[in-house]
């Protein structure tokens, strides 16, 4: 009798624990999923999840173009049901982009690229960001300028800040860039 006691007891525990443990699975699923949502814009997904930890600098590095901005902060960005949203470029030639040179610690900032414009220093941090008051990846350029970068991967990369001026009266805050080189 104590053994089928003693079993029931055991069955009854190990149950609660997968019907718990799954419970917690499903949640953390859920939102992850949320967190990461969103269609495309040009073909290029907007799946973006913010960087859970410090990105390397170097994934910065290279040529990007311009292909989205979401008017609104990245918060908006993942509360919003439909976020997809794009603009077109005032370049009457080529398109917006920013170079990075990572081993240098400098960059140019969006112009067309038929414009020439001046290499700016930067230092990339992760900690408070003195804006957004949240622990994050961000750069800082010209001492009190910040942008934040919210993930980048050999592809894509998303960042949160007044990256281009003409935009920014808009209420465009949120960019995703394409790789080009």
């Amino acid at each position: 009798m104590k053994k089928i006691i003693i079993l029931a007891s055991a069955a009854l525990i190990l149950n609660s624990c997968v019907v718990s443990t799954a419970a917690k699975v499903v949640k953390g699923a859920v939102n992850v999923s949320y967190k990461a949502v969103k269609g495309t814009v040009n073909g290029i997904s907007w799946a973006v999840s913010k960087a859970k930890g410090k990105i390397d600098e170097d994934r910065v590095d290279g040529t990007w173009k311009v292909v989205g901005a979401y008017k609104g902060s990245f918060e908006d960005f993942t509360n919003d049901q439909n976020p997809e949203s794009s603009f077109t470029s005032d370049c009457a030639e080529g398109f917006d982009q920013i170079i990075f040179k990572a081993k240098k610690s400098k960059f140019k900032p969006v112009h067309c690229s038929a414009e020439k414009e001046d290499w700016v220093k930067y230092s990339m941090e992760f900690g408070k960001n003195p804006v957004t008051k949240e622990k994050e990846n961000y750069i800082e350029y010209n001492s009190n300028n910040y942008i934040s970068v919210i993930d980048v991967n050999n592809k894509t990369m998303v960042l949160e800040g007044n990256l281009m001026p003409k935009l920014a009266f808009s209420g465009a805050k949120l960019y995703l860039l394409e790789k080009v080189k």
